[in-house]
């Protein structure tokens, strides 16, 4: 690292043994290892930049991992996984079989909670705090949420931070605040943090008043509230600046530069046993340490292979359409002949290419931040009104919204059309990520239509489809390339409930759904390259159930394999056993292919995991050639 007089730091006991002032060199050293490894093995990257500071410090003020740190999503933990113990093995950071690229309690005592889906800290800590209250732990068990900016708009962290204040605990919150989500930051609180400033001489005072009110017994905790209450309304007074958190009972301090080490080492110091609930208030910069990742936070976010001298991204990937690509442009054409329509997204403007109409169209594109249950909700009150919302949100996301499509959506039959990006397999980000169970949720809902394109074309045509749909739709695709290019054609809308034939075959039926369908193509020419033909059905739609393909099915009398980029139960393989069930043809055997309902997919490039699942073309061959040798 070029500096013979700081050892690499492997634990939290190491780091608390330096000097403080020896914090910024260790600082410095974990980005210059970050550079070094996301260059080539990506990553989340301008997040865990911005947090480095932050992570040393409470790595040195707490005595963790008996201390509780609660990370929020995720994103910003890497410097946090070199420093306590895995720096030996972060090259393998995302891979299959190697660290995960998010916190895990399967992983390290480290990492104290699962992460990778916003908001949930504030709750998780709470509980843990109130747990080792409960268990009159002494000394006294420090436990702190670590939340973004971002995050805190999401639902669950308002009902935490209203429960943290109505219940009796010692909670420290740490917002993290750089003023950016991967998109930047939409909403009312995102302003209002922006502009917040509290006097860091009035917190120092108020600090030194508080101490001594309870060393001579006029301050307790059933007086803590009012003294609180007054205490904020002589800040509003003379800053004329009024503040949420302080407003639910919670102390606040801040905010202070999450980026000088020493300085958040001194505030932790200072606050980290004091009674009651209390909330740290940092501003950091993302991607700290590299100008590249500074001036564009939103690209760095996870920029995928660079150079770590010049900055210069890989554009590996940029050769071929992406899926969401082709719905965000399709989306903008829609709108252009239909001024019902209207695009939502949950502080995924770019990931789900909604930006194309939002460059166009801002008045009629709203990204309502990290909300997902308000995104189905708003949407359905846009379509109550006659308005056609298409809400575009990745389907391990969608989940938090399941009561909203339910009570919202789908009760009142609203034409509401859910778009869900990143549907099956993701890959590198891992078991928190991957779309795995969208086709079972939603084929329990009364009123739902169900589809899944396998091609850029379907894709067109089903969001066309859903357009001129009375009720809810939805319409799943998955990350990364299409398979093939859209035709310049206008697209046209195709009959509800309709699949259609890929290949005739006798000795075995094939029924896929979505893109999938690809790899069965070619497992039965595979197939055939052996003697065994099969007949191949593109399902596309999971609800309704294609009857005129079933019929075929059954009148072959061949046994049926069914294959989804979903979780085994509850998607198309139940679909089709149930319709064999209650049309009297339970003799027919059904094998059905899809993710494993018994374990979550781990991490790694997507092939592998296809490959892992039994999901690849020589898999899906040999599974079909072992029934027929039954």
């Amino acid at each position: 690292m070029g500096n013979d007089k700081l050892p690499i730091i492997n634990s939290p006991e190491e780091l608390r043994a330096l000097a403080p002032e020896k914090l910024p060199d260790v600082c410095a050293e974990l980005r210059q290892t970050l550079i070094r490894h996301l260059a080539s093995n990506p990553g989340h990257f301008a997040s865990s930049m911005g947090a480095v500071d932050l992570t040393v410090a409470l790595h040195y003020v707490f005595d963790t991992p008996r201390d509780r740190i609660v990370w929020d999503v995720g994103h910003q933990a890497y410097a946090h996984k070199l420093l306590t113990g895995r720096r030996d093995r972060f090259h393998t950071n995302r891979t299959l079989g190697g660290i995960c690229g998010f916190p895990t309690p399967e992983e390290s005592p480290y990492d104290t909670f699962a992460a990778g889906h916003a908001s949930n800290s504030i709750s998780a800590a709470l509980g843990m705090s109130i747990a080792s209250s409960l268990d009159n732990e002494v000394p006294r068990r420090h436990v702190v949420a670590v939340i973004g900016d971002a995050s805190i708009s999401g639902g669950l962290a308002f009902e935490g931070l209203n429960n943290v204040a109505n219940t009796p605990n010692n909670l420290l919150i740490i917002l993290n605040d750089n003023e950016m989500s991967i998109d930047h930051n939409t909403g009312a609180l995102s302003r209002y943090l922006s502009g917040f400033n509290t006097s860091r001489r009035y917190n120092r005072m108020r600090y030194k008043g508080y101490t001594f009110l309870r060393r001579i017994g006029l301050l307790g905790d059933g007086s803590r509230g009012p003294l609180i209450r007054f205490g904020n309304s002589l800040k509003a007074l003379f800053t004329r600046q009024q503040n949420i958190f302080e407003g639910l009972n919670i102390r606040y301090f801040g905010p202070i530069d999450g980026n000088d080490v020493r300085e958040v080492v001194k505030v932790l110091s200072d606050i980290k046993d004091l009674d009651g609930p209390k909330l740290l208030h940092l501003r950091t910069r993302k991607g700290l340490g590299f100008p590249a990742a500074e001036a564009d936070p939103a690209t760095w976010h996870a920029p995928g292979r660079f150079d770590p001298v010049t900055g210069i991204r890989q554009d590996s990937a940029n050769a071929c359409p992406k899926w969401q690509d082709i719905f965000g442009q399709t989306l903008l054409e829609m709108a252009g002949l239909d001024s019902r329509v209207v695009g939502i997204t949950a502080a995924m403007s770019t990931g789900t290419s909604i930006c194309i109409m939002q460059e166009s169209m801002p008045g009629r594109t709203f990204d309502v931040g990290i909300s997902e249950g308000h995104a189905v909700t708003f949407a359905a009150g846009l379509a109550k009104e006659g308005k056609k919302p298409f809400v575009a949100i990745y389907s391990a996301f969608l989940q938090r919204a399941y009561d909203h499509i339910v009570n919202d959506v789908a009760l009142l039959r609203l034409p509401v059309t859910l778009c869900i990006d990143r549907a099956g397999i993701v890959g590198e980000d891992g078991a928190t990520h991957h779309g795995a169970f969208d086709l079972a949720y939603l084929r329990t809902v009364p009123g739902m239509t169900i589809a899944a394109p396998s091609t850029a074309d379907q894709l067109r045509s089903l969001m066309i489809t859903a357009l001129k749909f009375d009720g809810p739709f939805a319409i799943r695709y998955p990350r990364g390339c299409v398979p093939d290019s859209p035709a310049q054609t206008e697209p046209a809308p195709m009959p509800v409930g309709k699949g259609y034939k890929m290949r005739s075959g006798a000795a075995l039926t094939f029924l896929t759904i979505g893109p999938i369908a690809h790899t069965v193509a070619e497992a039965t020419a595979l197939l055939a390259s052996r003697g065994i033909e099969a007949a191949h059905f593109d399902m596309i739609f999971l609800r309704p159930l294609d009857d005129d393909i079933m019929a075929q099915a059954v009148s072959s009398g061949a046994p049926i394999i069914t294959v989804e980029d979903g979780i085994r139960d509850g998607g198309l393989g139940s679909a089709v056993t149930e319709w064999l069930s209650d049309h009297g043809h339970s003799e027919i055997p059904v094998t059905r292919l899809g993710l494993p309902t018994d374990h979550f997919v781990t991490h790694g490039s997507s092939s592998q995991l296809y490959k892992l699942c039994g999901l690849d073309v020589g898999s899906i061959a040999d599974t079909a050639a072992s029934i027929l040798s039954k």
